[in-house]
């Protein structure tokens, strides 16, 4: 695809995405759909409100009348489109920076669509094949104001509220500004749980943090964890999708390793699950306990929901899947990553015992990443050519789903280009923290001179 990457489309406003742009995605995507209704949600960034209005636009200008349910998280705007049967267009970046803003879209049965349905609405953005509307049948606009309302009563009826209760849990909170300030602070007050929060006010210049909860940007939250003595600590990015957790001691935990734990608590034997390339061993080792078959994809949440689906197809039944970045689906409930969800299905192990310890088993492997950005395409092809003769060149048979992945026994190395950004990440993991950051450095040095040497 030449528009849509992993996980919709994104870009810096005003250069690779304008609101002309996000016109003809609305344009061809009523088009496309035939619909009659579409919801259109947005996350919390300075821009939303922008390319709403042009997204509405185009969808008004082929016929189409749209439910405009302002500020949610994603999961808020997928059940929605689920349970009134319509489809959606969310404005959203989701960890991007502010500068960055981007589109999902969203299929009547509230799941994001999967590659062969974005490819023919990207057909008609690039053809500009457009059923525009006479002047007496364009489409009208009304407000929404209950799509959090409802989202948050499903997410009560559907996670194990009593045994959280009982726990008498201390939760510190930090949705980085985003659309789960809306949200998660409420419901897991709701939950039985007393929460503390940081950074917990609608802010799309996300003042606070950046939007991306990796480590780096946690530790306000690190802090208000041992401040408050509090049990947990959650965070989501910008649109609430994901959920990151720190543990009782105030120390970030991985993306892999709650990952790990998770799947221990829903796989059971013949189960499947779905990760992407750049999988933990953690999972691996889950998986091979359980008696659970790991299937991987390219990555990205698209590519995740396109193999769950072709599970579901062959019969197969899939609990969990997701990657290491707070990523999680539990397709059961519903096929979307969910952080408030996600937070509740780590608060019922919580509740149980602490989070280090639920961890302890997914501690022994180390992860490095590195982002290499480039600025020109001449840049991305230097740095992707390097990457192959990288592995032409290794003493490990690459895996090409998605990049060059080396597995060498005690570690493994990734290099592929990012979805979502400009950039070319880098991978590594291994048993110890030396061996991940030596495979990793090794590789983006070899992107680096190709660079260097344009």
């Amino acid at each position: 695809m030449k528009l849509f990457g992993s996980s919709g489309t994104r870009g810096v406003v005003g250069e690779s995405l304008t609101p002309e742009f996000v016109l003809r995605v609305a344009k061809a995507a009523g088009t496309v759909w035939n619909a009659d209704r579409v919801a259109i949600a947005r996350d919390t960034r300075t821009t939303g409100e922008m390319f709403v209005n042009a997204a509405e636009s185009g969808l008004a200008s082929v016929g189409v009348d749209v439910d405009d349910l302002g500020v949610v998280p994603t999961p808020a705007a997928v059940r929605y489109c689920e349970t009134e049967t319509v489809p959606g267009v969310v404005i959203t970046a989701s960890h991007n920076p502010p500068e960055f803003n981007g589109v999902k879209l969203v299929g009547d049965d509230g799941v994001e669509l999967a590659v062969e349905e974005l490819e023919r609405i990207e057909d008609h953005i690039l053809a500009e094949e457009f059923d525009v509307a006479e002047w007496d049948a364009v489409g009208s606009v009304r407000s929404v104001e209950t799509a959090n309302d409802g989202y948050r009563e499903d997410l009560l009826a559907n996670v194990d509220r009593e045994k959280i209760a009982a726990a008498n849990l201390t939760v510190a909170l930090d949705p980085g500004h985003g659309a789960g300030s809306l949200v998660t602070p409420d419901f897991l007050r709701e939950l039985g749980c007393e929460v503390r929060t940081v950074n917990a006010q609608p802010d799309g210049h996300f003042p606070g943090r950046q939007s991306e909860p990796v480590p780096e940007n946690l530790r306000d939250l690190e802090r208000l964890v041992r401040a408050t003595d509090a049990d947990v600590g959650i965070a989501h990015d910008g649109d609430a999708d994901r959920a990151v957790f720190v543990n009782e001691r105030g120390e970030c935990i991985s993306g892999e390793a709650s990952l790990a734990a998770l799947a221990a608590a829903a796989l059971e034997p013949g189960d499947a699950t779905v990760s992407a390339v750049n999988v933990s061993q953690r999972l691996v080792d889950v998986c091979e306990a359980v008696g659970a078959d790991l299937e991987l994809t390219p990555i990205g949440a698209t590519n995740l929901i396109t193999r769950v689906r072709e599970l579901w197809r062959e019969g197969r039944n899939v609990p969990v899947a997701g990657e290491g970045n707070g990523g999680v689906f539990y397709p059961n409930y519903r096929l979307v990553r969910d952080g408030a969800y996600i937070a509740a299905k780590f608060l019922e192990l919580v509740a149980e015992r602490p989070p280090s310890e639920l961890v302890a088993p997914y501690q022994d492997y180390y992860n490095v990443r590195i982002n290499l950005e480039y600025d020109e395409e001449a840049e991305l092809t230097a740095m992707l050519n390097a990457a192959a003769d990288y592995a032409e060149s290794a003493d490990a048979t690459p895996n090409t789903t998605d990049g060059y992945r080396l597995d060498y026994g005690d570690a493994w190395v990734l290099v592929r280009p990012s979805g979502t950004e400009p950039k070319v990440r880098v991978y590594a993991e291994g048993r110890s923290e030396e061996r991940a950051s030596e495979l990793a450095e090794d590789a983006a040095d070899a992107l680096r001179h190709a660079v260097a040497t344009l």
